[in-house]
């Protein structure tokens, strides 16, 4: 997938930059890969031992980042040309902080809605190959915190700390990004399928109306989840208003505040496993 995912990065409009590659304590043939890529702006790193998750290369990265804007990509993700460009323009503008919409695609190639199209609230998951932010954030909130001692994602609590200190957020309403989840796809961390990088990387290079496809197929795809959802959910309440208060009574004092809180680490573990990690 690197190649792929490097690529998307060297095809970008904004060239003023530079790619940190960090490996997760990487064992197998990433280091050839990435330093078969000839390009003065590229820089191979790994990590000593494996953490696990993101996190630990992504601290890595903002220690060793000589710019003032950092951006981030999954290994197995893809930028469109303008998320740079894009990003930088908004930082540029006055925010602390950028996102985009990304576009997720499902375990059989399908479109899943966007929750990004409209904008997000602060505490809200956004996928960090659409964001871009200051280096002072981290530097004052303190990094990427370790998983384990979570019960969210790490990001979602990364970007509320940086909201918490006051750090401003600008939404751009533009298509940058493809992403290819692994925690959707079985094993996919044992198979190492890059099929779905290349095709898309076949489109992203030659067609140039891509942007304006990509968010028409969105927005349909969002408006059907809407419809979906606004029936269910006329159910639900017809449900609830029969059998809610019993229920509600039957459940002990604390049930409620239980249920909404997950064990430290428990939603990375469960997707690492899924993976094939």
């Amino acid at each position: 997938m690197l190649p792929h995912s490097i690529g998307s990065v060297l095809r970008q409009n904004f060239s003023d930059f530079e790619l940190l590659v960090i490996g997760d304590g990487c064992t197998d043939d990433s280091e050839k890969v990435v330093t078969a890529i000839t390009d003065p702006r590229l820089r191979w790193i790994n990590l000593p031992v494996n953490n696990g998750h993101q996190s630990a290369p992504n601290n890595e990265g903002l220690r060793q980042a000589r710019g003032s804007i950092i951006a981030y990509l999954g290994h197995d993700d893809l930028w469109l040309p303008q998320i740079l460009e894009v990003l930088v323009a908004a930082i540029d503008a006055g925010a602390d902080l950028a996102h985009s919409i990304v576009q997720m695609i499902g375990a059989e190639g399908n479109i899943m809605p966007g929750w990004e199209i409209q904008g997000l609230q602060p505490g809200d998951w956004m996928a960090p190959t659409g964001v871009a932010h200051r280096r002072s954030a981290t530097e004052k909130v303190g990094g990427w915190p370790d998983y384990r001692s979570l019960d969210v994602d790490p990001e979602t609590d990364l970007w509320f700390r940086m909201h918490q200190a006051g750090f401003t957020r600008k939404h751009v309403s533009r298509l940058t990004a493809v992403k290819f989840p692994a925690g959707w796809r079985k094993d996919s961390y044992k198979k190492k399928l890059s099929q779905e990088q290349q095709q898309w990387t076949e489109r992203i290079i030659n067609e140039k109306d891509l942007e304006a496809v990509e968010m028409g197929r969105l927005l349909l795809a969002e408006g059907r989840q809407r419809r979906a959802y606004v029936g269910s959910a006329a159910s639900l309440r017809a449900v609830l208003s029969r059998t809610g208060d019993k229920i509600l009574r039957s459940l002990p004092e604390n049930a409620l505040r239980w249920v909404s809180r997950k064990p430290k680490g428990v939603t990375i573990r469960k997707k690492r496993q899924f993976k094939g990690l």
